[in-house]
């Protein structure tokens, strides 16, 4: 399939799911508004907390704001197009991934097309908030090299929480029922990604380095942005992100290549 076709052909499963959502509009309304009360929260919690601060471990409020509304940012982008992957196990318990064997499209595609959960861009607003917020008042100085380093990591992070729910839909294959314990993976990487990653210590940074390369996305290109190394290469890390795509990809292939059918 081509590219161009795989891409008109997600529209329309993105416009089938718009409209599907849009048949029950309080529901849509009521599910972005608590979306995005929950992510406000954690917003005024990082207030709370620079209220009695300056700085943390060298970051200061608008520091730490930039690096909270950029895995915000991720994490929305990569709910709103992989969510098919999060809810994977139940398409294989309904045995409609067996269907989408027989279709001649990218099942990736088919998975991805099966939600795309526009309800869920409510924390997109209070990361909008932030970004502007943080924007304004952190050490960065503002450039084209510093702003194309923000849309790379951006992009980086949502490649990555995309890779985490594709190698999560990978298990459903051996184990059919969803493999929650990678919810600490994603959430949890999205609950202290707010954060720059070294104020946890060493332990975290390595484990976020060489296990889920977090780092990557976060604290390195973070690192160059904020001014607190010239090396302009940090700016480039996210991009290495599409290596830990390509071994999540392996790992939801070796899945398919062995799918039994569930027996449903």
């Amino acid at each position: 399939m081509g590219i161009k076709k795989g891409i008109s052909l997600y529209g329309k499963y993105a416009s089938i799911c718009v409209r599907s959502a849009m048949q029950y509009k309080l529901s849509f309304v009521l599910m972005i508004l608590a979306r995005f009360i929950i992510a406000f929260c954690e917003f005024l919690a990082i207030t709370f907390l620079f209220s009695g601060l300056t700085e943390l471990k060298g970051y200061t409020y608008g520091d730490v704001l930039l690096c909270f509304s950029l895995i915000q940012m991720s994490f929305v982008f990569a709910e709103l197009f992989g969510n098919g992957f999060q809810v994977f196990s139940g398409t294989v318990k309904r045995g409609e991934f067996d269907r989408m064997l027989l279709r001649p499209c990218s099942l990736i595609l088919q998975v991805i097309g099966t939600k795309f959960e526009i309800g869920r861009t409510g924390p997109l607003i209070t990361a909008i908030i932030t970004l502007v917020i943080g924007v304004r008042n952190s050490q960065v100085q503002w450039s084209i090299g510093t702003a194309l380093t923000l849309i790379v990591m951006l992009v980086g992070g949502t490649l990555l929480f995309m890779g985490l729910f594709l190698l999560g839909a990978s298990f459903c294959f051996y184990t059919i029922e969803d493999t929650r314990v990678l919810h600490i993976l994603t959430y949890g990487a999205k609950e202290h990604g707010k954060y720059p990653l070294d104020v946890y210590g060493k332990g975290i940074m390595r484990f976020c380095t060489y296990i889920i390369p977090y780092t990557l996305i976060q604290y390195y290109p973070l690192q160059y942005l904020l001014g607190k190394t010239s090396q302009w290469q940090y700016a480039l890390y996210p991009l290495g992100v599409v290596v830990f795509l390509l071994v999540c990809y392996v790992v939801w292939s070796v899945g398919v290549s062995n799918y039994t059918s569930c027996g449903s």
